[in-house]
């Protein structure tokens, strides 16, 4: 199971703050026409944040959700006041312990889903013992 390993709250800082980032794509293959192109700093909040009062930070420990892009070490931009359906990649407290996993609503019941065929599922058989601590936006992948 995946655990988090540190949760931040996520503070707004001012904009000369954040590293340079080119306003357009970056091929990976052929160069950019618009490669000379620059048009100053961009606030990284203003474009990963949408909530700064209920957004957090955590830390992914394990493997189980390979799958879906989420590796050991990356951080997840989770955000505490979004609505989780099915689908949402969720940060879910069951039995104590937060996990992160895919949230399945179905017919006989709730799934938190791994997305990595070596972890099994967890099939919760009393919704009253889950609890969706948040839903993740943007997974912060480290190469």
């Amino acid at each position: 199971m995946d655990h988090i390993s540190n949760i931040c709250l996520v503070e707004y800082a001012a904009p000369a703050l954040h590293p340079l980032l080119a306003p357009v794509l970056v091929a990976a293959g052929y160069p950019s026409p618009a490669q000379d192109y620059f048009d100053g700093r961009i606030n990284l909040n203003e474009h990963l944040i949408k909530d700064v009062t209920s957004t957090y930070i955590v830390r992914v420990s394990g493997h189980s959700m390979e799958g879906a892009g989420i590796s050991d070490g990356d951080e997840l931009i989770v955000n505490r006041a979004l609505e989780p359906r099915d689908g949402s990649v969720v940060v879910a407290v069951i039995d104590g312990e937060l996990t992160i996993k895919r949230l399945r609503l179905l017919p006989g019941g709730v799934v938190l889903q791994a997305e990595n065929p070596d972890y099994p599922d967890i099939r919760v058989s009393d919704p009253r013992s889950l609890t969706i601590w948040g839903v993740a936006q943007t997974c912060l992948h480290h190469l």
